[in-house]
C-alpha cells in the first residue's frame, strides 16, 4: 500500500503573465478561477492531499480562497517560494529580484513531499483524463526512477490571440526521450503550426506533436535527485544570466533521461488545454466553464 499521492500546485507565478493585478481573478460567475477546476478533477480522479507553492504576497488571499472551497475536501499545505531559500554557501546575485524556476518551486514544497507527487501550474486547466491517468500511475507504478508527464497534442495547446511557448516532445514506444522548449508557437496564415527552437530555428510542427504543459508525475525519492542538481545549476545559472536563469523542472527530468537513470512515461491526452496566455483569452476560456456547466460536466457550485 504506497503512500497517497500529493498534487502540488505551482502558483508562485499565477496571473503575472497577463499583468493581472488581482492574482486570484475569477474566471466564472460563482468566483472560481482556473485552478479551482484542476482541484475539482483532481479530486474526482483519487488525489486527497495538495500542496500549494505561493507567494508571501498574496498567501492571504490565496488561503481565504482554498480554504471556502476546495480546501474543505483536500489535505492542504501551503509553501512559499522565497528567492532567499538557497543551498548553504549559496546567495541571490546583486540585482536579482526573479524566482529561481519551476525546479526551485519544487523544491520549496520539500517538508511536504513524502509520497509520489504530481506537478502541475496552478493557471493552466488539463482536463479530468489527465488526472485521471495521472493518478492511477503515481499510485500503481512510480517509483524512484518510474516518472511520468501527460502530453497534450499541440493543437489542442495553442491560443487564438498570439504566439506561446512550448515544450515539444519526442517520444518513442511510451517514453519520453527528449523535450526542447520551443517559442512562438502559432497557427500561421496557411494554415501549418510553426515554432521557433531554443537554437532560433523556425520550422513546420505536425497536428498531433505531443507536448508538455509542466504536469509531471513523479516517485517521491525524485525530489532528492533535484535537490543534489540545483547546486551545479546555480553555479551555471550565476556565470551565465545571474539576473535571469533559472532551474527549470524539464531540465531536471531530461538530464535524468539523458543519463539512463529515470524513464518517462508519456500518458496522452486527448482533451483540450486552456489558459489565460493574452487578456483576450480570458473571456473564451470563462466562455468555456460557463458552457462545461451548463453541459453538466462540472456541477454549478464546484464544492
Amino acid at each position: 500500500n504506497k503512500m497517497e499521492p500529493i498534487l502540488v500546485i505551482m502558483a508562485a507565478g499565477m496571473g503575472s503573465r497577463y499583468g493581472g493585478p488581482k492574482q486570484i481573478d475569477p474566471i466564472t460567475s460563482e468566483g472560481d478561477i482556473i485552478m479551482d477546476f484542476s482541484l475539482y478533477d483532481a479530486y474526482q480522479a483519487g488525489f486527497r492531499r495538495v500542496a500549494f507553492i505561493i507567494k508571501k504576497d498574496f498567501e492571504e488571499d490565496f488561503r481565504a480562497h482554498i480554504e471556502g472551497r476546495a480546501g474543505k475536501l483536500f489535505e492542504t499545505h501551503y509553501a512559499v517560494q522565497d528567492i532567499h531559500d538557497l543551498p548553504a554557501g549559496y546567495s541571490v546575485p546583486d540585482g536579482r529580484t526573479k524566482p529561481w524556476g519551476t525546479g526551485h518551486a519544487v523544491l520549496a514544497a520539500r517538508d511536504y513531499i513524502d509520497a509520489p507527487f504530481a506537478v502541475i501550474n496552478a493557471d493552466d486547466y488539463y482536463g479530468q483524463e489527465a488526472f485521471e491517468k495521472i493518478y492511477k500511475f503515481l499510485s500503481e507504478s512510480a517509483d524512484a526512477t518510474h516518472h511520468c508527464m501527460v502530453g497534450f497534442k499541440i493543437e489542442n495547446t495553442l491560443s487564438l490571440n498570439g504566439s506561446v511557448a512550448r515544450g515539444l516532445c519526442e517520444v518513442t514506444d511510451g517514453y519520453l526521450t527528449d523535450i526542447e522548449e520551443h517559442s512562438d508557437v502559432i497557427r500561421e496564415s496557411d494554415g501549418v503550426i510553426r515554432a521557433t527552437s531554443s537554437a532560433g530555428v523556425r520550422h513546420d510542427v505536425p497536428d498531433g506533436q505531443s507536448v508538455s504543459m509542466n504536469l509531471w508525475g513523479f516517485g517521491a525519492e525524485f525530489l532528492e535527485v533535484m535537490k543534489a542538481g540545483f547546486p551545479a545549476a546555480l553555479d551555471k545559472i550565476i556565470e551565465q544570466n545571474p539576473l535571469k536563469g533559472e532551474y527549470f523542472l524539464p531540465y531536471c527530468i531530461d538530464t535524468e533521461v539523458k543519463a539512463g537513470r529515470a524513464t518517462v512515461a508519456v500518458l496522452q491526452s486527448s482533451d483540450k488545454w486552456f489558459g489565460v496566455t493574452y487578456k483576450e483569452d480570458k473571456d473564451e476560456v470563462a466562455a468555456k466553464f460557463s458552457e462545461m456547466k451548463v453541459d453538466g460536466k462540472y456541477p454549478k457550485e464546484l464544492w
